[in-house]
């Protein structure tokens, strides 16, 4: 088996890759200077040189402020970008999957929401990403859609990161304490992908580290598990006012993973722990 992985500069790519080598998988990884999303023409000459047997297409424009700006070239990117390598994917035969996102939906409510459940973006990033996902139903009879929430890995910027900088200078901060969701080891997310794409069990799933919490209760539990004494106080989302609105709920069902066969991911406790370990490992290096 070959595979193509797009976006392997970024953080779940950096993992896919590294999760590809581990199970002896041949895999090709490709950024936006090689594999440009708005250029279908280099997209299908380098996907054609390589001919993968499948694709994991985790590139996308992720910058979700500056999308409420720009919405056209988000758009361009996550949906145009996507339909593209879909139809590429048809062409040369690879089944592909999508990494999709939370955002799809409104962000309503307290229950997770289902895989089937009616999807309302709230901000420019998650119409473009729904749009993705259309495109890719609508091209590709061999696919993959998976949404993924809060990632956090080795390779890249995150909350994770960023909380540990800004304990150590900071005894307290403030923390959003009204958005619900699952952080998301990319470590944990790229062995599930893998798994998945040497399946045939095609369709839409929800895929994140179980269970759910509020950014304040993650930050709390990465100064905890990393030693540290900064204090986190609760706000609401009215402190930090943002151009893109963010959900409040981001709790996703993983009904339709556990129906398929798949394993689900461990707590996301558990991740924050092997996380701060990988990260203590990368300083020593």
């Amino acid at each position: 088996m070959k595979v193509l992985v797009t976006g392997a500069s970024g953080q779940l790519g950096y993992d896919c890759m590294r999760e590809l080598a581990l199970q002896g998988i041949e895999a090709k990884g490709v950024s936006s200077k090689e594999f440009p999303l708005t250029d279908a023409g280099k997209m299908r000459a380098v996907a054609e040189a390589y001919a993968p047997d499948a694709v994991l297409h985790c590139a996308a424009w992720t910058a979700v402020d500056q999308a409420e700006d720009e919405p056209e070239k988000c758009e361009a990117v996550n949906a145009g970008g996507t339909r593209a390598l879909a139809e590429i994917c048809r062409d040369i035969h690879a089944k592909m999957l999508y990494i999709s996102t939370d955002y799809v939906f409104p962000g309503t409510g307290l229950r997770p929401y289902m895989v089937d459940d009616h999807t309302a973006p709230c901000n420019a990033y998650g119409r473009s990403k729904l749009h993705g996902e259309e495109a890719v139903r609508e091209t590709l009879e061999r696919h993959f859609i998976v949404r993924i929430s809060w990632v956090f890995g080795i390779h890249g910027k995150n909350f994770v990161r960023t909380m540990l900088k800004l304990g150590e200078t900071h005894d307290k901060l403030t923390v959003v304490d009204d958005q619900v969701g699952s952080p998301t080891y990319t470590r944990d997310l790229a062995a599930l992908l893998v798994h998945m794409i040497r399946t045939e069990k095609y369709g839409t799933y929800h895929a994140t580290n179980e269970g759910f919490c509020s950014w304040a209760e993650f930050a709390r539990e990465i100064f905890r598990q990393a030693g540290r004494h900064t204090v986190v106080e609760p706000v609401s989302s009215a402190a930090y006012p943002t151009k893109a609105v963010r959900p409040k709920n981001s709790r996703l069902s993983k009904e339709y993973l556990d129906a398929a066969g798949f394993q689900r991911l461990p707590a996301w406790q558990d991740a924050v722990g092997r996380y701060l370990i990988e990260l203590a490992a990368e300083k020593n290096r």
